[in-house]
């Protein structure tokens, strides 16, 4: 079992991504996809991902879908951070990948999150995480236990903004460029003033979202 003691810092992480091309982090977790030969090839890869879990005594959080696969590793008896057990699952996965003639395509995992504008969090959380059967994370989060749908948090503002909700995209910084420009040419305002962190999108109604990346060694809330 992993504790906080074994928790990397974002350099380490970053280090260890330098070794590790098929992967990339988000929100806690190491992440990708890989694209099998065949859906009978991406079973292959996920019965040998289902061992190599076994074998580690850590297990990821895992998506078929028809020869992809996306794959999350996160420690989370850490607090839901990265560790080496992380790392250990990572490599061993990248391998497994390697065996049956995957390719890695880490561009193609993305993270939604929606943002709840409120001036009181505390008064309307319960509301979310009952109706949705959620947990609450130790920073106020609330998350769906089985990872399957995205995570709620709560944006404390004096002000909040007249759409209350809006979505948080996360993409990883090497891959979100692509993203950016054409979200920019559906003629959507596009705010850059945190960039590379976050840019904030406005469609023609005055709905926003928040493109995010990984970028930062202390990742912020968008605002």
């Amino acid at each position: 079992m992993a504790g906080k003691e074994d928790i990397l810092t974002r350099d380490h992480i970053d280090a260890v991504l330098a070794t590790l091309p098929d992967w990339r982090y988000r929100l806690g977790g190491l992440v990708t996809v890989y694209k099998a030969p065949t859906s009978a090839a991406a079973l292959e890869l996920i019965a040998a991902v289902g061992r190599s879990a076994e074998e580690l005594n850590h297990h990821p959080d895992l998506d078929w879908r028809y020869n992809r696969v996306f794959i999350r590793y996160t420690s989370h008896d850490a607090g839901g951070e990265v560790t080496g057990h992380d790392v250990a699952a990572a490599e061993a996965a990248s391998a497994a990948a390697a065996a049956v003639g995957a390719e890695a395509q880490p561009g193609l995992f993305r993270t939604v999150e929606v943002a709840i504008d409120t001036a009181d969090p505390a008064e309307i959380a319960d509301v979310w995480r009952v109706a949705l059967g959620y947990k609450k994370t130790a920073g106020g989060d609330l998350v769906d236990p089985y990872g399957r749908g995205p995570n709620i948090w709560f944006q404390e503002t004096r002000t909040p903004n007249n759409n209350r909700l809006h979505l948080d995209v996360h993409w990883s910084q090497a891959e979100s460029g692509p993203v950016l420009e054409k979200t920019a040419a559906t003629g959507a305002l596009m705010n850059h003033d945190h960039a590379p962190d976050w840019v904030v999108v406005t469609d023609a109604q005055g709905n926003r979202l928040c493109v995010c990346t990984e970028a930062g060694a202390q990742p912020e809330r968008p605002s």
